[in-house]
């Protein structure tokens, strides 16, 4: 079973993040306090009460102090026991980690640190608004380390508007450097309700060369090899099969509770989200109730997350699991891109090649039951 914890809070807004969060602090200590109160009332979500994983993701919870940290994690072994070998992470930004904050994560049992470095570069990371600069970028790492973390991921950002790839090159290499266990590189995408996303309505910058990006993404790929790093997931790599087992079970269909405004939750069969809202959120648990809805997953909608999840890693996409929705048109899909050497077929399950890593998005709808 799996634990995730939306920390809605950050200093300030990155230009590209579309993810639920809020730049005001002044709620932090009371939104905790609604994170304590679902979990006991969403206790009886998972059919067993034993986690693999834990997970701290936002927003920026590298931003709880030692009292609402403490408090999260006695709400969470007050209903469940955490299995002596599991992997609990928090997402930390660069600017947040130091002696003092290194020591009370270890001492509270985060045992994975998610480094949101994006960028070694000063240029790049002011372009993205990032609340870090590159000296702490560099520090935090070998922080980090020195500390004992031995388990920690590296964030990085490919497709930022450049002349050239040089920045790219020295972003990989610098990280390369580094014995992190995990990499998680994420091209960069404009969604409509951010900052860059009105920037791009009013024509103050230009599109994404996709063209570009998928140059980024091949390099990428080479370096990576070259430094037998493992790609496992389209965007995530590892050293020596140390994979990340939260979001691995995400993509393996496995139940998970989500707790905080946004989170999602998944049994098995129904997908939930809570409101992403966090005064109503706080309103509505202060009342012992949690602000949720419910979609009902049909047997085609369980079978194009498979298909959109499995053909992303490195397991793919077990066909033998949805034999049943196999008609035609799917099999006509199927041998396009088989023929175009864009998937290949192992037994009964579908992979990705490395030319159809470049439009996975695609390949998946395509193949989509509808």
């Amino acid at each position: 079973m799996h634990l995730y914890l939306h920390i809605p809070f950050c200093k300030q807004a990155c230009h590209y993040c579309d993810f639920h969060f809020s730049t005001n602090l002044s709620k932090k200590k009371e939104l905790v306090n609604g994170l304590v109160r679902e979990i006991e009332l969403q206790k009886d979500y998972l059919n067993n009460k034993h986690l693999n994983t834990i997970y701290f993701g936002g927003g920026t919870p590298s931003l709880l102090d030692k009292e609402e940290l403490s408090s999260v994690f006695e709400a969470i072994n007050r209903f469940y026991t955490v299995d002596s070998k599991a992997e609990v992470t928090l997402e930390a930004n660069p600017d947040d980690v130091n002696d003092k904050s290194l020591q009370l994560w270890k001492s509270l049992g985060i045992n994975r640190l998610s480094l949101g470095i994006q960028s070694f570069d000063e240029a790049q990371l002011k372009y993205l608004n990032r609340a870090h600069t590159a000296e702490h970028a560099e520090v935090c790492i070998q922080k980090s380390l020195d500390a004992g973390f031995k388990d920690f991921s590296i964030d990085l950002i490919y497709g930022i508007p450049h002349p050239t790839h040089d920045i790219w090159k020295k972003n990989l290499e610098k990280a390369l450097s580094y014995s992190f266990t995990h990499l998680s590189a994420y091209c960069l995408t404009i969604e409509d309700k951010t900052v860059f996303g009105h920037q791009l309505k009013k024509k103050q910058m230009k599109p994404i060369d996709e063209d570009f990006a998928a140059e980024q993404f091949e390099i990428l790929l080479r370096e990576t090899e070259k430094h037998q790093i493992e790609q496992y997931e389209i965007s995530n790599f590892a050293r020596n099969h140390q994979y990340a087992r939260h979001n691995t079970s995400y993509w393996k269909g496995e139940p998970y509770l989500g707790i905080g405004p946004s989170a999602h939750s998944f049994d098995g069969i129904n997908r939930q989200w809570n409101v992403s809202n966090n005064g109503l959120y706080m309103k509505t648990l202060a009342e012992g109730k949690v602000p949720f809805e419910v979609e009902q997953l049909s047997e085609k909608d369980l079978a194009n997350e498979l298909i959109m999840t499995g053909l992303r890693t490195k397991w793919g996409a077990d066909l033998s699991k949805i034999t049943s929705l196999v008609d035609e048109d799917f099999n006509r899909t199927l041998s396009f891109y088989l023929d175009h050497q864009m998937l290949q077929k192992v037994g009964e399950t579908i992979f990705l090649t490395p030319q159809g890593k470049l439009q996975a998005d695609r390949i998946a709808s395509d193949l989509f039951f509808t």
